[in-house]
């Protein structure tokens, strides 16, 4: 197979190890930068450029889209779609997961454990809003917040209260969540490939850190996740529609609770915590799935 994987630093671990896992079984994988991509929107004939040259040949393209440039990536891995090549991940899909609201809403419509959320637009309800999301305490998150940045824990109403008035005073977007006291700073992080947990692993904040990222410091061990997670986690890719994803869960009194699903998920984490090769796992999927013109979508959601 010829692949293309969309990702502006080649460098990262999980960039690297793609790469090294699709040559090790014969393929070719050419990494190109998502910013300098650029497009003939032509009727009938979609075409994509790079440095110059057509991107054409491609059997599957790996989209490695950084939150900071959704709108733009999301347009090149539409186009490669309608152009016939195969996506790890379907555009519609990846949409869905980078909006944290519509993710919430889809998994809630399907059932799925969440810890409780609220919304609201204007200021003047801020206190109704917290009342809903069962008083302090509690976590304020920006909706295009990635890594942990954007997440605030508020001790008390008060608190709360003074951090929602200065986001919606800075005209950001923010949802409020009920905080998991008995996860004790830790997630479970469940790697879903083709419908199935390949991998998980537990990570927990560093030292009085209630946010387990392990771009803060957080640590990660490999985990034995029950029946139940499990099929948490594979319901939850199944809503947004990804093949790739991480899945990630609090284990509450009431049972796993999904915080968020990341259609873009790091592989080093959780490769040196559990030992599974979930690169080559990758690419063999996309040996099974690949095909021309198979895209459910084709770039039209």
């Amino acid at each position: 197979m010829k692949i293309c994987m969309m990702a502006r630093n080649p460098g990262l671990y999980s960039h690297k190890r793609l790469k090294e896992a699709a040559e090790a079984r014969g393929h070719t994988l050419n990494i190109v930068n998502t910013l300098r991509c650029y497009m003939n929107i032509a009727s009938r004939r979609p075409e994509i450029y790079y440095n110059g040259e057509k991107l054409t040949g491609y059997d599957a393209v790996i989209p490695r889209i950084g939150a900071s440039v959704t709108f733009y990536g999301m347009a090149v891995l539409r186009q490669f779609e309608m152009m016939g090549v195969y996506p790890l991940n379907e555009s519609v899909a990846i949409g869905r997961s980078r909006d944290k609201l519509r993710s919430m809403q889809l998994l809630a419509r399907d059932g799925l454990g969440l810890p409780v959320t609220t919304f609201a637009h204007d200021p003047s309800q801020t206190e109704e809003v917290i009342k809903l999301a069962g008083g302090a305490p509690l976590v304020i998150k920006l909706l295009e917040g990635t890594q942990g940045v954007g997440v605030v824990l508020a001790d008390t109403d008060r608190s709360a209260k003074s951090v929602v008035e200065a986001f919606r005073g800075a005209k950001v977007n923010i949802l409020v969540q009920e905080f998991i006291k008995e996860a004790n700073g830790s997630d479970i992080r469940a790697l879903v490939v083709g419908g199935k947990v390949i991998a998980a692993m537990q990570r927990k904040g560093a030292e009085g850190e209630f946010r387990s990222n392990l771009h803060r410091g957080g640590s990660a061990v490999s985990v034995k996740i029950s029946a139940q997670e499990r099929q948490t986690a594979t319901r939850a890719a199944k809503a947004m529609g990804l093949n790739v994803c991480g899945v990630d869960m609090l284990r509450s009194a009431r049972g796993p609770v999904v915080m968020e699903v990341n259609s873009s998920p790091g592989l080093e984490g959780v490769e040196k915590a559990t030992g599974i090769d979930i690169a080559s796992q990758i690419i063999e999927f996309l040996e099974k799935r690949a095909k021309p013109n198979k895209t459910n979508t084709k770039g039209k959601g």
